[in-house]
Parts: structure tokens; C-alpha cells; sequence
């Protein structure tokens, strides 16, 4: 059984009229009714619970966690996001979406300042399957489209990936690095560009097989705590 927490800030759900409709019980909500299955365990998490219903205790038992926010990325704690990246230097596996490229755990993660181009006008957005042998696009063709997105646009301030498996082109003409994976330590990150709060996006049946490709994906191999030993050498212990 994989053990997976969803944590959405969930704030534009409770503030705006357009998102209730599409959202009525916060995007982490959406993600859970189709994650959860007979292999795949789920809860979530917001940003208004107690400690951000974030602890060491709660980390160490999830295996892949998965962040949305957008508006409210300065409220995490400090301390919150770094419990979350020496989680993933650990080993918990680590799935980065839409505007979660803005949030502090990311940021620590990537180590720089995650800046990107945007434009808010509802585009069709065509998705690229890049890296068809990546276990993460399995049942996926060629590319697939949705209807509307917010246009995110390079460059894209991340380091090189360690592999770029899609690609988003807009009918603007504006392309994106839309699925980027990374090892950082023992973990595994995804970070996945689709999923405006605006638009239905994890409705859409291929938006939620990457997803669910991806936890079977990040789902640690090793963990480890972090540590620095000092050793003896060999033949003097």
C-alpha cells in the first residue's frame, strides 16, 4: 500500500465564486476521489490545519506527498517547507503541481528562484509526451489537450532536469517544460504544470493517469535518515 498525502493551501476554493463551482471541496478533494484505490491509501492536508497538518511523524509515514498552492506560498513556515525537503533528500517521493513551482519546499529543492513567464487567458494547451519509455506517461498517447489553462511559458528558472518527459505548446505559440523529474538525494520529484485552479483540469482523464503514474513512480526505493557519520577505517573498528 502506498501512503499518499494530498496538500492543497486551499484558498482560492473558499475565496472565489468560479473556483467553488469547479472545486466544491478543494482540489485536494478532486485529486483524492481519483487517487485512491486499492493499492494507493490517501489523505490530505491544508494549509489552515494545525502545523499546516504538516509534522515529522506525518512525513515519515507518507511515502509520495503532493502540493498545490499558489496565493499563499509565504505562509508556509520556514521550518514547515525544510522538514518537507529533508524528507525528500530521505526518500519520500515528491509530485510538484502547477503553481507549487512558486512554493518554498520546491524552491529549497531546486535551489533557485523558479521564476517563469505566464499569461491568465484561458489557451488550449496541447501536451507533448517527450520520454515515452518514462513510467510516468505510460498510457498516454502521443500528446493530449486541454480545452483551457493558464499559459506558463519559458524560460523557466529550474535546473536542468534529469529528464524533461513533457512539453506544453500553447496556441499562443509559448512552449513549457510541463512534466520535469529529479532525483535530490534519496527522493524522487515530478513537477507537473497543468492544474489552474480556473479550469477542470483534474478532471481530465489523462491529467489524472500521469498523476497516478507518477505516486506508483516517486514512491521511495530507500530511506534513510540524514546524516553525516564520522567512520573508522576499515580493520580499526
Amino acid at each position: 500500500m502506498i501512503k499518499v498525502l494530498i496538500w492543497n493551501e486551499f484558498a482560492h476554493e473558499k475565496t472565489d465564486d468560479k473556483v467553488k463551482v469547479i472545486y466544491p471541496d478543494g482540489i485536494h478533494k478532486a485529486i483524492a476521489d481519483f487517487l485512491g484505490c486499492d493499492d494507493i491509501s490517501v489523505k490530505t492536508a491544508t494549509l489552515d490545519d494545525e502545523n499546516c497538518g504538516i509534522t515529522k511523524e506525518i512525513l515519515d509515514d507518507t511515502d509520495v506527498l503532493l502540493w498545490w498552492g499558489h496565493m499563499r506560498h509565504r505562509d508556509v513556515p520556514d521550518e514547515i517547507a525544510m522538514m518537507v525537503r529533508d524528507a525528500v533528500l530521505e526518500g519520500m517521493g515528491m509530485i510538484f503541481l502547477h503553481s507549487a513551482h512558486h512554493s518554498k519546499p520546491f524552491k529549497f529543492l531546486m535551489g533557485t528562484s523558479c521564476n517563469l513567464s505566464w499569461r491568465e487567458d484561458g489557451d488550449m494547451e496541447r501536451v507533448w509526451v517527450t520520454k515515452p519509455s518514462h513510467p510516468i506517461v505510460q498510457g498516454i498517447g502521443r500528446y493530449f489537450e486541454l480545452e483551457h489553462e493558464e499559459t506558463y511559458a519559458e524560460p523557466f528558472d529550474i535546473p536542468e532536469p534529469d529528464q524533461t518527459i513533457l512539453m506544453g505548446w500553447y496556441e499562443g505559440g509559448e512552449v513549457f517544460r510541463s512534466g520535469c523529474v529529479y532525483i535530490r538525494g534519496n527522493g524522487k520529484i515530478f513537477y507537473f504544470q497543468p492544474g489552474h485552479e480556473s479550469f477542470p483540469t483534474y478532471y481530465n482523464k489523462d491529467v489524472q493517469t500521469v498523476i497516478k503514474n507518477a505516486v506508483y513512480w516517486a514512491k521511495p526505493n530507500y530511506r534513510a535518515p540524514l546524516e553525516c557519520p564520522n567512520i573508522k577505517k576499515i580493520g580499526t573498528e
